[in-house]
């Protein structure tokens, strides 16, 4: 089931990087290490503990192997230690630049070299013993102010990011971190990037670039000129301030950003629990009341909905449902079954929820019909990062090809109408499925149509104005069949197997050439009338 702490701090998993670009990695023979992969995998993907001694030093954990790097006294490194030794103690010395060097604690030599010529033996530090830490999290997540307890979101009136939220609740608490050139940039759902003086401008500009630090498992960012961000002023407000040195004030916690939606049922009214316990489909806005945070259980597939106001969804008597209960269990998981572009929710009496005359929620139907049925939006993905099993998606450079396992990440803009979606590439290019593997290439929406064949994992990103630019894609991609990221997965939405979208064959213009009737939208929504298409 899904856990009951909503508030999950992510495990800082990270790659370290060398001055020739290459990844340190843990090999499984002879329990090795070197530094000559070209890209960022489990094999090279390392956690730091703090030492168990409560001193300044640290230990380095192979996510692959779950031993702990050690280095002797003769200059050799190895990775077999099953429980951390005096020789697996390290100290980070963070550079100017923002890389670390690393110092044996019991030997004082530094750690470094370059492929298999790797040793803790140097005495000084040059280029060969300094590492760019890489983060191997999926960069979409909420980010919390350690001291003010408060998580960071977007301001548009006052067209800054601040630190005042007490729940990271709607699309302006979606933070998504840019790795570029070896440094990190913080881009708001809106798509612009922070500047170390609290703006937000359109691009990565070098006042917009932070480098990385972790103390304590807890993240801090320090600009160009050697400042750390940290809320500031009444409001939060973000931006660089005095301290050159990582204090409580600059430190942050990165936490899981779940899928949050809105449903619309068959009376085109939102689904909302603003007039009291009752969950009831009788507002005419989308706001923080109409917003629930889907959970999934990633054995049974059932998913939970948690409202704004503290409480999940729950089975009561009679089959009522009501947004009371403040802990998982049978009766708060609902399956979800997809009807083209509706979804139909099941509770764990066997029955469906369906809307009454009144417009409040219960789960008393034994058959799917109109009232059964809800339009299900989600709203805090506008831009996407989708991760697989064998990594991230990627559009292939000089082809209109998505890769499924790349090591670095791409963002993609997602659009939706009438239950369905359609990603698109930073060219504006949409997904769609090639002509060889699904015959005319037409889009649907979530849950809708035969499933794709799952040939190669690879999909087609075709030009807009081509039948296949309609392709409305499952908002996740990488739902649990294919992807262990929390990004905007749940596992009731469906995925092709290894591929990268999910289209397959329907009627021609599904993604709808003319806005459906539907209540307002919400400021910053991913809510836009997709573009016709010529069929």
């Amino acid at each position: 089931m899904p856990t009951n702490g909503l508030h999950q701090v992510l495990k800082i998993q990270f790659g370290l990087v060398n001055d020739a670009d290459r990844y340190l990695t843990a090999e499984s023979f002879g329990f090795k290490v070197n530094a000559s992969a070209p890209s960022l995998k489990r094999k090279q993907t390392w956690v730091l503990e703090p030492d168990p001694g409560q001193g300044a030093a640290v230990l380095l954990r192979s996510n692959h192997l779950g031993r702990y790097l050690s280095a002797q006294e003769d200059g050799r490194v190895a990775c077999e230690a099953e429980r951390p030794g005096r020789d697996c103690r390290f100290l980070v010395l963070p550079q100017p630049d923002g890389r670390w060097a690393l110092q044996s604690e019991p030997h004082g030599r530094f750690f470094g070299g370059t492929e298999d010529r790797l040793s803790c033996f140097a005495t000084a530090i040059s280029p060969a013993e300094l590492w760019t830490v890489h983060l191997a999290i999926h960069p979409q997540a909420h980010l919390l102010s350690v001291s003010r307890r408060r998580y960071v979101h977007l301001c548009p009136q006052e067209d800054e990011m601040a630190a005042d939220s007490d729940t990271p609740w709607g699309v302006g608490a979606l933070v998504t971190l840019i790795f570029q050139n070896r440094q990190y940039c913080l881009q708001s759902c809106d798509g612009r990037y922070l500047r170390s003086d609290g703006r937000l401008v359109g691009g990565p500009e070098p006042h917009a670039r932070y480098t990385l630090g972790v103390k304590a498992g807890k993240l801090a960012f320090k600009d160009r000129d050697g400042r750390y961000l940290a809320p500031g002023g009444p409001a939060g407000t973000l931006r660089a301030g005095r301290s050159t040195r990582p204090g409580k004030d600059e430190l942050f916690d990165l936490e899981e950003s779940h899928p949050q939606v809105v449903l619309v049922a068959a009376n085109h009214r939102y689904v909302s629990v603003r007039q009291g316990v009752n969950v009831s489909a009788n507002q005419d806005e989308e706001l923080h009341h109409e917003t629930f945070l889907m959970q999934i259980d990633q054995e049974t597939k059932k998913c939970t909905f948690y409202s704004s106001t503290g409480g999940y969804w729950t089975l009561v008597t009679h089959g009522g449902i009501h947004a009371t209960a403040t802990q998982v269990s049978a009766n708060t998981m609902f399956e979800v079954e997809w009807r083209g572009r509706r979804v139909a929710l099941k509770a764990s009496n066997g029955r469906y929820v369906c809307m009454k005359k009144n417009g409040q929620l219960a789960a008393t139907s034994d058959f799917v019909g109109e009232d059964e049925q809800f339009i299900l939006k989600l709203i805090n993905r506008p831009i996407l990062v989708l991760r697989g099993l064998d990594g991230f998606i990627c559009h292939r450079r000089g082809s209109n090809q998505l890769d499924t396992n790349r090591s670095v990440y791409e963002i993609f803009h997602l659009s939706f109408s009438d239950g369905a979606y359609q990603i698109r590439g930073t060219d504006r290019s949409a997904w769609g499925a090639g002509q060889r593997s699904l015959g005319r290439g037409w889009g649907w929406g979530l849950g809708g149509g035969p499933p794709p064949t799952p040939a190669r994992p690879q999909a087609a990103a075709a030009g807009s104005g081509t039948p296949a630019a309609t392709a409305a894609c499952a908002a996740t991609a990488s739902a649990p069949r294919t992807s262990s990221s929390s990004s905007a997965s749940a596992a009731a939405w469906p995925s092709a197997r290894g591929a990268a979208s999910t289209c397959a064959e329907a009627p021609p213009g599904c993604c709808a050439r003319t806005r459906t009737r539907r209540p307002g939208s919400r400021s910053g929504s991913t809510e836009r009338a997709a573009r016709p298409s010529s069929h």
